[in-house]
């Protein structure tokens, strides 16, 4: 068991515009075996107002058993969904992640409200009126990437702002209820040395519940030669197999001050592909096609028949490789990601995370099913814990205010 008697977090991103082509529903998700859901993306306007991006699929689009004739103003979409998934499974918390690659990243939105006290407390006040309308646990930050020491303490006084806000409101409820909530506040941390030297980590893991350490992307299409992208250790066999590796991040994060049960381990549940390869650590010539990018494919559509799949136990990584068509895809097998559980477990990590549910199996072969049993399961108390908030009282949704009672 951990420290605290607190057990492994079980976290996983779900995509709101998973429901357009990947099909992919709050259904699917497999609820029983997650403590977190990262609901995604929150995007936020240039004063810091955090705002939602897709309408339709957030609250409006109705699920078989929503009414179109309920009396006034309700809450459908994913969103009651996932109250109604929360409902049935109590460990189960809903977190709204605000940012992401194109937001955060490509256009670079968190950087005005950030560098001004005003910004970011527009921003906190915002984030705990989405918590207040629409029932959520929590605020995951997924800044890609504070890009001087400047922005890291800016993202570090964000943070301090939303856990102040989330603090005042929970004091309100406790009044209005007689228990109080405990929101949960997390990031998505960068594993590149270029991005988390900007980052005051220690300071960070005092402000936050944990941290969700992106894990992968190590190697891809920006890369010479084909590589992993998701190790846990360096190859000193194949140096340019490894730009990078798990194990050295998280000895950084911990010598900085960072308690090893806060960091939570990412996976993915896709791989990247190389073409017109050798193999592993060979020059390739592009990618090749993928699931719903170039060179990007679920785990779900992997191995392509006709490819074998290899682990590589120095790198602590696994791939597959088609002599035929000479192409190569790094990604987690299901044997491999047992064996993270296993090093999870080992370095007394605080659980793992996905990006993203789609890319999962539904079936025996879920990497998530099979990483929380490897963890120890959701019944038997090696899961954290902790159970979800179900009284959103100050909601402007007349049915999540009461409850989201059944038809």
């Amino acid at each position: 068991m951990m420290g605290g008697g607190e057990g492994y977090r079980s976290v996983a991103y779900f995509v709101n515009w998973g429901i357009y082509g990947r099909k992919y529903f709050p259904q699917n998700i497999p609820a029983d075996k997650l403590t977190h859901v990262l609901y995604s993306f929150g995007d936020n306007r240039p004063d810091g107002e955090v705002v939602l991006t897709d309408q339709w699929s957030d609250i409006q689009i109705h699920y078989e058993g929503d009414s179109w004739n309920d009396v006034g103003n309700n809450l459908y979409g994913n969103l009651k969904q996932l109250y109604l998934l929360k409902k049935a499974n109590r460990n189960l918390k809903v977190l709204l992640s605000i940012g992401g690659w194109t937001y955060a990243h490509e256009q670079k939105h968190f950087d005005a409200p950030a560098a001004t006290p005003q910004g970011r407390k527009k921003f906190a006040d915002t984030c705990v009126k989405l918590i207040k309308d629409l029932g959520f646990d929590g605020i995951d930050i997924d800044w890609e990437y504070p890009q001087n020491p400047e922005q890291g303490q800016q993202l570090l006084w964000l943070l301090q702002e939303i856990r102040a806000a989330m603090d005042a409101y929970a004091t309100k409820l406790e009044g209005e209820t007689g228990t109080r909530p405990h929101f949960v506040l997390t990031i998505a941390a960068p594993a590149g040395e270029a991005n988390y030297k900007n980052m005051p980590l220690r300071a960070l893991a005092q402000t936050l519940d944990f941290i969700n350490l992106m894990a992968y992307d190590y190697s891809g299409s920006w890369d010479p030669s084909s590589g992993h992208q998701a190790n846990l250790f360096p190859s000193h066999s194949c140096p340019s197999c490894t730009p990078f590796n798990s194990q050295s991040v998280i000895d950084v994060y911990v010598a900085q001050g960072v308690p090893a049960n806060k960091i939570v381990l990412g996976m993915s549940l896709y791989g990247r592909s190389f073409a017109n390869t050798d193999g592993i650590g060979k020059s390739y010539s592009g990618t090749g096609p993928g699931s719903w990018e170039n060179g990007v494919w679920d785990y779900k559509a992997l191995p392509h028949p006709g490819a074998q799949e290899y682990v590589d136990e120095e790198a602590g990584a696994s791939y597959s490789y088609d002599n035929n068509t000479r192409t190569m895809v790094s990604y987690d097998t299901l044997a491999m990601a047992r064996k993270k559980a296993q090093w999870i477990k080992q370095k007394g990590l605080g659980g793992a995370m996905w990006w993203e549910l789609s890319g999962d199996r539904q079936d025996a072969g879920s990497i998530v099913s099979n990483v929380v049993a490897e963890l120890g399961g959701p019944s038997n108390g090696r899961l954290e814990h902790r159970a979800n908030w179900l009284a959103y009282p100050d909601s402007q949704y007349d049915n999540l205010r009461a409850g989201c009672p059944s038809n």
